[in-house]
């Protein structure tokens, strides 16, 4: 065991470090300066600091320093600017392991910094002291508070550094600094400061001319120093210049300050007894005596659900923000496809919360997706929010800017909880957002409502389809327990036909509800049929016709994504990439992504990993039914073949990246190109195959059903060899079960062939012998009729595997040999030197090591010369048993290595535990019992992750190692 390095003395202090984040972008180890290397690597060290202790995935890390198009090597990028992060915050990492502070977790890279170690972090800290102390009336150190926050600013954020989130964070920062100034100055003339703050006023007022409340303030000031006609003066030019920039009059509380000026109204004042109290310039009315007199406590919100059910994951996230202080000041964007019930997760949230916001609830349902198309405008929800605290209506401004400045006004020094239901967009919202950090937001809506998040920090919580479990207990609480006892079957069938939709499963329940002696099964009738699914759920009104509800949404689309979102049910799913639904729509990928991009926003279908959008069944019915009444059967079919033709171009050209030596050709006419994402090495092939191996059974199954047999022979063809690497062997005899039936029905002799060896072959994995022995032996016969000797000799290669599995290695050897010959005639080298890795391993089971040598040696030099790597890797397993045949143990473990590393190039799993059987029992053989266990292990565990029947005996083995 190699030594380690000892741990530090225990009274060594760690160095202090300090991220400076309100101004240039800085970090300090104790008083140095750290170099934190390029601007790019700045960027990302900024964008971490400012997501400090919370882990931030990959993919969002790389679309907040590059954008929604980052360059095409940002993974290998960001990985490298990580790396010299690291190395800057702990120059020393490398004495005592892994990095403490900037790490990658299961969820995504985390920078831990102790608590307070950014400025951005005190500044907050010191901003929330300074409000607790202006609540409880401590003025004085209130403004000592802010004054002291606002000196931790160095000049504009992260200056010299880009990136569109930087962009964003840079202008929502600053914009929080000027409120904390704008309340450090209406402290301050609270006061009595009222002339030391004019000329910072005047200041301000230039560089931001559009913000009224610093006209108000600065009016004040000048009112308080005695100077009325300057403080006159400088509505004037509030007027004209609002006016002139925007078309608007002032504000109703700019407006009500001008008349409480121009009549020297005593309020305006400071008492001549000391400090007074801090002015609310915001009000746009009067303030009485007291609030009570004229204001109520609003408690609006839509009565709770008793059969809610489930969202245990999604109320946890809510809960978790609030415990991180997202609240006050928060707004949380619940969104989801119609349907899955939003509008109850969040009506439940808000009652649990309600103990916490005693100074009122708003509701407000916005309409956005109504199938009258009247969404509710901002000016009629302000309206009625303002009428919700009972304002007397004289006391209301009569334009849309007034009201919303009294809104945010009435909210300024309140704790309220606003639910915002069924938004359309960002824009719907954005009037309807408080002006201060007293009140939490809930917004629901089936957009994304991406600009919400952007602009103004919204915490996006996505609400799922309900589960399996939970869709029976929805189902038990509305129609009782007894009526889901006696049917199982029949609730089964309602819950997988529903999808985990809550509207579709409530609808169901209502049927059964209302048809109390009706059985189950009676009301599942209509649910079997896809079809049909639809039409079971309409019940005769707007509200319960499932139809009517996805309609809403697709209604809103333009005509491109309203068409690709038809094609979408022609697609087999689970999911789709974008390149794939391009060819889908014989769009180009801008113009898909911009349509793509519209069925997100509208939750019509959902992201569910980074670039593979899906939706579920419902949307998928009704999306079929669109397409079968709105598209032309032509139409269809030409989609289909352009989707077609996508993954075959892709999946020919991802298989021969994986192995290029195979031999193994299938003809087909030439495919298109894929338009983008075709994988560029053999890494990225196996990776485009895992990502696209259901999609691609699917398009299989269903290019059978509709008839295109030879593609279906094709690519069943490019699948295997990422089905053998991976150990994928049931797929791979159904998919070639499917390509054997293919070829018989189109006479394609060539074709049936090729599927009865690859068949052949993926018996052999199965442990179906006999099966494969039969496969093999009608491939063969077949290729000899068509005069193919590649063909046949890939054949009596694998039928040599199938003889050595059954112990008849002389007859094994006396195939691979046909095999050579065969090669050597249809002039494929790759071919020959397999032919004399068989031969040669052959040989050495026979007893013949030195032949053996020699055979497995040319066979990997001409490998080598034509860069047969996987050929290598077979021919190197071969050379590690005949060297430890040969008593060359060490000569015998280098070529198992290397044989290794070429195996897990490939990720072939079961040649790489092959490998390491053959590993562990070289090394067994010599004495060396602890390295072969180690190897055996690491065999036993891929070959348990297979489910391989060779587990169980190299368990035994390793169990009679002892």
């Amino acid at each position: 065991m190699p030594e380690r390095a000892a741990p530090p003395p225990a009274a060594a202090r760690p160095p202090l470090l300090r991220a400076g984040l309100l101004g240039p972008t800085r970090l300090w180890r104790d008083a140095a300066a750290v170099d934190l290397g390029s601007p790019q690597q700045q960027v990302v060290f900024t964008v971490l600091a400012l997501h400090v202790a919370k882990p931030l995935g990959r993919d969002q890390l790389m679309s907040a320093v590059w954008g929604s198009e980052p360059p095409v090597r940002a993974t290998n990028l960001l990985q490298r600017r990580v790396s010299g992060l690291r190395r800057a915050l702990e120059p020393d990492r490398e004495a005592h392991g892994l990095s403490t502070l900037l790490n990658w977790t299961d969820t995504g890279y985390v920078l831990s910094l102790p608590a307070g170690s950014t400025d951005l972090e005190e500044f907050d800290k010191q901003v929330q002291g300074a409000r607790a102390d202006r609540t409880r009336g401590a003025l004085a150190e209130a403004a000592s508070g802010l004054h002291a926050a606002l000196q931790l600013w160095r000049g504009r954020p992260w200056h010299g550094l880009y990136s569109p989130f930087l962009d964003l964070e840079r202008d929502r920062l600053q914009e929080r600094r000027l409120d904390v100034v704008e309340d450090r100055i209406e402290l301050d003339l609270a006061l009595g400061r009222h002339a030391d703050v004019v000329a910072e006023l005047r200041q301000l007022v230039a560089e931001e001319p559009l913000r009224e409340r610093l006209h108000e303030l600065l009016m004040l000031a000048l009112h308080r120093a005695g100077r009325q006609a300057d403080a006159l003066a400088v509505f004037q030019q509030a007027r004209v210049l609002l006016d002139a920039e925007l078309g608007l009059e002032p504000g109703a509380s700019l407006q009500l300050l001008q008349q409480q000026v121009l009549t020297a109204d005593p309020a305006l004042d400071l008492p001549a007894d000391g400090p007074g109290r801090v002015t609310p310039v915001r009000l746009a009315a009067p303030a009485p005596s007291t609030a009570a007199d004229w204001l109520v406590v609003p408690a609006q919100l839509p009565h709770v659900l008793e059969e809610f059910v489930g969202r245990e994951a999604e109320l946890e996230r809510l809960d978790a923000l609030m415990a991180q202080g997202a609240a006050p000041g928060a707004v949380i964007a619940l969104t989801g496809t119609a349907g899955v019930g939003k509008t109850a997760l969040a009506v439940h949230w808000a009652h649990q919360l309600r103990e916490r916001f005693a100074d009122g609830l708003l509701y407000v349902d916005l309409r956005g997706f109504d199938p009258t198309g009247s969404a509710l405008e901002p000016a009629e929800a302000i309206r009625g929010f303002l009428d919700a605290f009972a304002l007397p209506p004289q006391r209301l401004p009569v334009s849309l800017d007034g009201q919303v400045a009294l809104y945010r006004s009435l909210l300024a020094d309140r704790r309220m909880l606003i639910l915002l239901d069924n938004a359309r967009d960002s824009d719907q919202v954005r009037q309807l957002l408080p002006g201060s950090e007293g009140s939490l937001v809930v917004v629901t809506s089936r957009n994304q409502l991406a600009g919400l998040v952007a602009v103004h920090g919204a915490h996006p919580v996505v609400v799922d389809l309900l589960d399996g479990p939970a869709s029976r207990e929805l189902l038990a609480r509305r129609i009782g327990r007894q009526r889901l006892t006696d049917e199982p079957a029949e609730v089964a069938q309602i819950v997988e036909v529903c999808a985990g939709l809550p509207l579709a499963l409530s609808i169901v329940a209502a049927r059964a509800v209302t048809r109390p002696t009706f059985p189950l099964a009676v009301l599942s009738e209509g649910l079997a049929d896809a079809q049909a699914r639809l039409d079971a759920f309409y019940e005769g009104e707007l509200s319960t016709d499932v139809r009517a509800v996805f309609s809403w949404s697709y209604t809103r689309l333009g005509d491109p994504a309203a068409g690709l979102f038809r094609l979408l049910a022609l697609h087999p799913g689970p999911d789709v990439a974008l390149p794939a639904l391009a060819s889908l729509a014989g769009a180009p990928l801008g113009a898909a992504g911009a349509a793509l991009s519209e069925l997100a926003r509208m939750h019509l279908v959902t992201e569910r990993v980074p670039g593979r959008f899906a939706f579920h069944d419902l949307l998928r019915a009704y999306a079929a039914e669109l397409s079968a009444s709105e598209d032309p059967v032509d139409q269809r079919l030409a989609a289909w073949e352009r989707l077609l033709e996508h993954y075959l171009a892709a999946a020919l050209h991802a298989s021969a990246l994986l192995n290029p030596h195979s031999g193994e050709a299938p003809g087909h006419p030439q495919a298109v190109a894929p338009q983008t994402g075709r994988p560029r090495d053999q890494r990225e092939a196996l990776r485009w195959f895992a990502t696209e191996h259901a999609v691609l059974l699917g398009v299989i199954r269903t290019s059978r059903a509709l008839g295109y047999d030879a593609q279906v022979c094709t690519l069943a063809s490019t699948l295997s060899p990422f089905f053998e690497y991976q150990g994928h062997w049931h797929d791979w005899a159904e998919t070639q079960q499917t390509a054997l039936a293919a070829a018989l029905r189109t006479g394609n002799v060539a074709a049936e062939a090729l599927a009865h060896r690859v068949l052949g072959r993926a018996h052999i994995r199965l442990g179906s012998r006999e099966a494969s022995q039969h496969d093999l032996q009608d491939a063969l016969r077949l290729y000899a009729a068509l005069g193919d000797p590649a063909g046949q000799a890939q054949t009596h290669r694998d039928l040599s595997w199938v003889l050595e599995l059954q112990g008849r290695h002389e007859e094994a050897l006396r195939e691979a040999t046909s095999a050579l010959a065969l090669f050597r005639l249809a002039g494929q080298q790759a071919g020959q030197a397999r032919a004399l890795n068989a031969i040669g391993w052959f040989q050495c089971h026979l007893g013949d090591e030195q032949e053996a040598l020699v055979s497995c040696t040319q066979a990997l030099h001409l490998q080598q010369v034509i860069d047969d790597r996987y050929g290598q890797a077979e021919t190197l397993d071969s050379l590690g048993l005949i060297h430890q045949r040969l008593g060359d143990v060490p000569a015998s473990v280098v070529a198992y290595e290397r044989a290794l590393a070429l195996y897990r190039a490939f990720d072939d799993r079961y040649n790489e535990a092959d490998t390491l059987d053959h590993l562990g029992a070289a090394q067994v053989a010599a004495g060396d019992h602890d390295s072969g266990r180690r190897a055996w292990r690491r065999a036993l565990l891929v070959l348990d992750q297979l489910g391989h029947p060779d587990a169980d005996d190299l368990r035994q083995r390793m169990a009679a190692l002892g």
